[in-house]
């Protein structure tokens, strides 16, 4: 049960790439939710997304003002943030005037403050900015959460050394990811992402484990930690044995086929405390 009641049953969705936004529609509907009013990306969102939802507007990355706009014509009070933007975007913005005014008062420009900056600005419209998961908490992964071959004890104990290491680069907002190996640090994650991460990783030698957590303090309104089977496909790739996750913070995605993916490319998941 979701604790946020539907006030005319209408929640606007800004909507990044992948399966995710996708995911959340088809939750939001079982949830009663009666209209969604999607804000899309030109490059990144899927069009098929429009057949999905009840309207579909298209702007580019930067164009806060036509999204503040958008929303307020359509009497949208509440929205939810669901898909990546390409990292590559934060330098490769086209702003209006609106999203100038917002950028030049940022100290730093990662993707948490630019998020924070914008969920400030939909505040200020009278539109509040929903967690990420909202209708979607029976598919955050649980403790004990486990998928895929048994996993071996020198797994699991390069799985809790990244999960230290993870949640120190996550403390100094570097990134989010490691891949390890026998006590060793073979990737840190920085501005390129998750996937690039593990091939990066992975390159070093197969067998090797990925550990993916929270921030302290996540802001679940965005950017939320989240594996589907693209995650598991590229880690397959990479030649990856393990890839473990934090519990209660972490978003799956596409779990059947994540479970079928695990169990044909041999690569076990696991949910940490």
């Amino acid at each position: 049960m979701t604790p946020y009641p539907q006030d005319g049953g209408e929640v606007g969705l800004i909507a990044g790439r992948g399966c995710y936004p996708f995911e959340w529609v088809a939750a939001a509907k079982r949830a009663g939710v009666k209209k969604i009013v999607a804000i899309a990306f030109e490059g990144e969102t899927d069009p098929a997304l429009a057949a999905e939802v009840g309207e579909m507007h298209w702007m580019s990355v930067g164009q806060l003002g036509k999204l503040l706009k958008t929303f307020r014509e359509k009497k949208i009070r509440r929205a939810v943030m669901a898909g990546q933007i390409r990292p590559g975007r934060l330098f490769d913005l086209k702003p209006d005037f609106r999203a100038l005014f917002l950028l030049a008062r940022l100290k730093k420009r990662n993707a948490e403050s630019l998020f924070s900056a914008i969920a400030d600005q939909l505040a200020s419209a009278g539109i509040e900015l929903l967690p990420a998961t909202v209708f979607m908490e029976d598919q955050i992964a649980g403790v004990g959460w486990q998928i895929g071959p048994k996993i071996k004890p020198r797994l699991m104990d390069d799985a809790r050394y990244g999960f230290s290491i993870a949640k120190e680069i996550s403390r100094l907002d570097i990134g989010q990811t490691v891949v390890v190996r026998q006590g060793t640090v073979l990737a840190v994650e920085g501005f390129e992402g998750t996937n690039d991460t593990l091939r990066r990783g992975g390159s070093f030698g197969a067998g090797a484990v990925a550990v993916k957590v929270s921030k302290p303090n996540q802001d679940m309104r965005f950017d939320v930690p989240v594996i589907g089977s693209q995650t598991a496909e590229v880690a397959a790739g990479a030649g990856l044995a393990l890839f473990a996750v934090e519990s209660r913070k972490t978003l799956l995605l596409e779990r059947e086929k994540l479970t079928e993916l695990a169990a044909e490319k041999k690569i076990s998941f696991v949910a940490l405390e």
